[in-house]
């Protein structure tokens, strides 16, 4: 990571937080890809951001599979949300996003760091994948539709007027008419700001 990047952008970067994942949702490789998650140091990352912005980057976007679960092989704990408070202290740093979390693992001190950070924006980009709760079981997603509206909830009770995208995938194998319709069910009440849908060829 510490490589020489091209940057499309002169005021935007990514900076990656984590490689691969510790899930195991049936629809994606990266696991068996990029094997199981490997954190970097805090230091280094925070090293990195400052680099960017002194080079006359405000816009940071900080990446991993599942972004909120960071620090777990570190020393065991989720570190994301002190990550996210740290980041305030970079003085040049505008704003700060995040992709993409995993609804399971998105806990309530990262709610907290969202709400009181004044360089993240206020933006989530949620996964739904499916509003079918037996859908969301042969996905091996570990949350259901209810759970994730509840979760929802509590992202917009602390940050008013964040703005929701997702991502969404129909025709997943097996899928029925009435899973559908639940997906469309959730997404009426979830009012998300958009939507990134993925159909499967069956």
């Amino acid at each position: 990571s510490t490589l020489p990047t091209r940057r499309e952008s002169a005021y935007a970067a990514w900076v990656s937080v984590s490689v691969g994942c510790n899930n195991t949702c049936t629809f994606c490789i990266v696991p068996a890809l990029r094997g199981k998650e490997k954190d970097r140091r805090p230091g280094e990352i925070l090293a990195e951001i400052q680099a960017l912005v002194a080079e006359g980057v405000s816009e940071i976007t900080l990446l991993g599979q599942n972004v909120n679960t960071y620090g777990r092989d570190l020393d065991g704990r989720p570190l994301f949300a002190e990550l996210l408070l740290a980041l305030d202290d970079i003085d040049g740093l505008r704003r700060v996003r995040f992709t993409s979390p995993h609804p399971h693992d998105f806990t309530p001190d990262v709610i907290q760091a969202m709400a009181a950070s004044s360089v993240v924006c206020e933006h989530i980009h949620f996964p739904l994948q499916s509003g079918s709760d037996r859908v969301l079981a042969r996905m091996r997603r570990s949350y259901r539709s209810a759970r994730y509206l509840d979760w929802l909830d509590a992202i917009r009770a602390a940050v008013p007027g964040i703005a929701v995208t997702t991502d969404i995938i129909v025709g997943f194998p097996g899928e029925t008419d009435d899973d559908f319709d639940a997906t469309l069910s959730v997404v009426q009440q979830a009012r998300f700001d958009s939507a990134y849908t993925f159909q499967y060829s069956i």
